[in-house]
């Protein structure tokens, strides 16, 4: 496993954080922990992938507007949250939504709907993309020995337990979404 881990984890880190997410980077964190990847490397890998992510989402949507409005129309409520925090925080939300699950993958989309200047919004989402990789990853390389400490007492016990916690919560929410509908 260890090899497998040092052979893909760098590009399975990539993949997932291309994608906004914040987690593969605290599996890497905590792995660079244990001694299984290089931390320094995680956090490059990851700011590279989200900063690329953004950037890949922003064109899209500058490019192809009509494409872009179809991805975004079954995300209503949340592209309403997306403007009223672009209104409301102005240029500071590229460096916001880096941490808000659920509108990450949604502001530069939005973003590029609008006017906003391609140049200014690369220049933010690099800085942007830097202080999440280092907030994230040296933060998640600092609870490694408490996470790992937390998976070894409940190896397999834990392991049923969040995979029900994680299919309970599936259900709930896409309860949630039928009734909305």
């Amino acid at each position: 496993m260890e090899e497998f881990i040092k052979e893909w984890g760098y590009i399975a880190l990539f993949l997932y954080s291309f994608g906004g997410g914040f987690v593969g980077l605290v599996v890497a964190g905590v792995l660079s922990f244990a001694g299984d990847l290089n931390l320094y490397i995680s956090i490059m890998v990851a700011i590279t992938a989200n900063f690329l992510g953004d950037q890949f989402l922003f064109f899209i949507a500058r490019g192809n507007k009509a494409y872009a409005k179809g991805m975004m129309k079954n995300y209503g409520r949340k592209i309403a949250l997306a403007h009223i925090m672009m209104r409301k925080y102005g240029s500071f939300v590229v460096f916001i939504q880096k941490y808000i699950y659920g509108i990450k993958t949604l502001i530069p989309l939005a973003m590029g709907l609008t006017k906003y200047s391609y140049f200014k919004f690369s220049v933010l989402n690099i800085f942007a993309s830097i202080i999440w990789g280092l907030i994230v990853g040296f933060a998640s390389f600092k609870a490694g020995e408490y996470i790992l400490s937390t998976a070894d007492d409940f190896k397999y016990v834990g392991l049923g337990i969040v995979v029900v916690v994680i299919l309970g919560i599936s259900y709930v929410f896409k309860r949630i979404d039928k009734k909305k509908n």
